[in-house]
């Protein structure tokens, strides 16, 4: 398993939980605001582990939503990178060596505000739903060909993850009531969308 963050300390952390575990695993220090960082570090996970089966892109950046009325370009611009442009450059450099295999899964995981959009719920949100239907779009032209790409809304907050942690301390405001799910729900589902191949899009929770 290959981990990818900006600080090297929870990498760390995580690598070493992992090998606990017995999974094998290694961490990779990256930006992903710079989309132009994306060929590099897909070379050096791919000399790491030879190939990259699953890419799940799950990105974060502790920012308040806003209004709509109050967003502008310069807002947008900041996150165009996390949350467009990189995991399109990431599927550009991923896709080709699935689709010559006839397998591999890309899945990516954004709030639910992309699916159901709300006054003074906007930020990065338009770029994540642009993302999704990007994704969305793969999972139509990649049907029967081996790969899977698919989308998770998550409609809650994140136990123990940095998100949580942001509101929890008051540096990221909610303009609503979220419940908390536990990580393990949420590996639990992905690996069931990836097994499973036949959704595009799913909500969790549902209601």
């Amino acid at each position: 398993m290959a981990l990818v963050a900006r600080r090297r300390e929870p990498l760390n952390e995580l690598v070493d939980a992992l090998a606990a575990e017995g999974i094998e695993a290694a961490g990779f220090t990256a930006d992903l605001s710079h989309a132009d960082g994306i060929p590099g570090l897909v070379t050096e996970i791919r000399k790491r582990f030879g190939r990259i089966d699953v890419v799940n892109y799950a990105p974060f950046s502790p920012v308040s939503l806003t209004t709509a009325a109050d967003l502008d370009a310069a807002a947008l611009q900041k996150w165009v990178n996390l949350y467009l442009l990189t995991p399109v450059e990431l599927v550009h450099h991923v896709l080709p060596e699935m689709l010559e295999r006839g397998d591999g899964g890309i899945l990516f995981v954004y709030g639910s505000s992309v699916m159901f959009p709300a006054g003074g719920v906007s930020g990065p949100v338009p770029l994540m739903a642009a993302a999704r239907k990007y994704i969305l779009t793969l999972h139509e032209e990649l049907a029967g060909r081996g790969v899977y790409a698919g989308g998770l809304a998550v409609r809650a907050l994140i136990a123990q993850n940095q998100a949580s942690q942001a509101v929890k301390a008051g540096e990221m405001k909610l303009n609503m009531e979220l419940p908390v799910v536990e990580p393990h729900e949420l590996a639990d589902l992905e690996w069931e969308l990836m097994r499973a191949r036949n959704q595009a899009d799913v909500l969790y929770p549902a209601s």
